[in-house]
Parts: structure tokens; C-alpha cells; sequence
């Protein structure tokens, strides 16, 4: 579904991305772990098309993202709270995302009302702004967009991020469901390696904008991953 061919990103000169092949099937979970400064965000920036790579292409169903926005009708995001409109009511917000996708009215409170258990009360029905939700709650939010209308391709920077326990294991189950039945691909960045080895098919380790790791989890094993970051 994803395929990327020799790339780049310079700023000033310095590589933080150099890439030169990488390829994520339909229906995969991939998760990308690494230590700050190695890539991960500026990936994903290239993957949305939010900035250019020096040199290099990166395809979504073998059309460059960069020369094309047909990939758009098919993706979601939530990189981080410039993501959502601030100034709209979280159901306001999913209406919006809904329509954009071309869900109606009821599909979408309908799908909504399925992240009761994520939400946890703390969403819905709380009659205030985006803005004035805590960090954690913006998260949930923002992932739960991303999910309306069930899109082909999802991409989750650090979702795990600034939620409490509970909720990160409510964020694990909920990612498991959706790939039950392989009809979506679901690309995840986080600090956390136990929660990405847990959601993942493949868990790719970047390092200073490299892949040095690719560990497919049904030959893999988390271990292999933590003896690298214990060096």
C-alpha cells in the first residue's frame, strides 16, 4: 500500500531521514519505535505531504503522494493537537470529519457512540471547546477522527502519549479491533515499545532518520528489540 524509494530530508545540510526502501502491505499494523531525533514525526510529515523530501518519493497505492491528493480520500492522521479545530465542540468535530468523508448525520453518531469505553465520560455531552479539553482528552478526540468512516490507511503519531494507563490499554484493545478483519492499515510512532510491540504486525526501529531494525513479530520477538536499546 505504502512504498518508499530512496529517501531523503535535509535541513541544513544534515540527513535526518535517509530511507532508500520500505514497503507497508494493506492490511499490516506497523509500528515505528526509536529514540528522540530518529525520524519518526518527520516521516510521517513526508508520508501527509505537510513538507517535501529532498530527494526521493514516497508512493500510497503506487501514486506519489507529493503529485497526487487521490491518497487523501482514504487516509486519516492525528500527528497532534494542530490536527483538530479548537474552536468546535467534540461532536462538532466528528460532524465535520464525517461529512468531509462523506458519512451522514447518523453513521457518524452511530460510530461515535462506539468509543463509549475510550472516551470513558469524559468526551461526549461535556458541552465546551475542543481548547478546553486536557491533553489527554484532545487525544482521544483526534484518534477517534481518524477512525470515522473507516479509512483504508490510519496514521497515529505517539497516540499513547499524555493518556493514563487505563485508557492506553482501552487504546491497544480498541486498535486490535479494528484489525480484525485486515480492511484497514494502521501505521503507529511511539516511545513506548511494549504498547507498540503489543498493537503491531511489523515493529520498525529508526535511528538518526535510518531503519536499523524491520522485526516482523511472528518471527521477531520483543526482546530482539530491547537488547538494541540496551547498548
Amino acid at each position: 500500500m505504502i512504498k518508499i524509494e530512496n529517501l531523503i530530508k535535509e535541513y541544513n545540510l544534515v540527513e535526518v531521514v535517509n530511507i532508500p526502501s520500505l514497503t507497508f502491505e494493506f492490511g499490516e499494523s506497523i509500528g515505528l519505535v526509536g529514540n528522540n531525533g530518529a525520524g519518526k514525526t518527520t516521516l510521517f510529515s513526508m508520508l501527509l505531504d505537510l513538507i517535501a523530501p529532498s530527494k526521493g518519493t514516497i508512493y500510497s497505492k503506487d501514486t506519489s503522494v507529493a503529485s497526487s491528493e487521490e491518497w487523501k480520500s482514504y487516509t486519516a492522521s492525528f500527528l497532534d493537537e494542530t490536527f483538530l479545530i479548537d474552536y468546535l465542540t467534540a461532536e462538532e468535530y466528528f460532524e465535520f470529519v464525517g461529512r468531509v468523508r462523506g458519512v451522514s448525520v447518523e453513521q457518524i453518531k452511530s460510530q461515535v457512540s462506539e468509543y463509549s469505553s475510550f472516551f470513558n465520560g469524559e468526551v461526549l455531552g461535556q458541552k465546551k471547546y475542543i481548547r478546553d479539553f486536557s491533553k489527554g482528552n484532545q487525544k482521544k478526540i483526534g484518534i477517534v477522527g481518524c477512525f470515522i468512516g473507516n479509512p483504508e490507511l490510519v496514521v497515529l503519531d505517539e497516540p499513547f502519549a499524555n493518556l493514563d494507563p487505563t485508557t492506553q490499554i482501552r487504546l491497544k484493545e480498541l486498535i486490535r479491533r479494528k484489525m480484525e478483519d485486515r480492511k484497514m492499515t494502521i501505521i503507529v510512532s511511539s516511545h513506548d515499545l511494549q504498547h507498540t510491540f503489543d498493537i503491531s504486525d511489523r515493529v520498525i526501529l529508526m535511528e538518526k532518520g535510518k531503519v536499523v531494525k524491520d522485526v516482523n513479530k511472528a518471527s521477531g520477538s520483543f526482546d530482539e528489540l530491547m537488547e538494541y536499546f540496551n547498548q
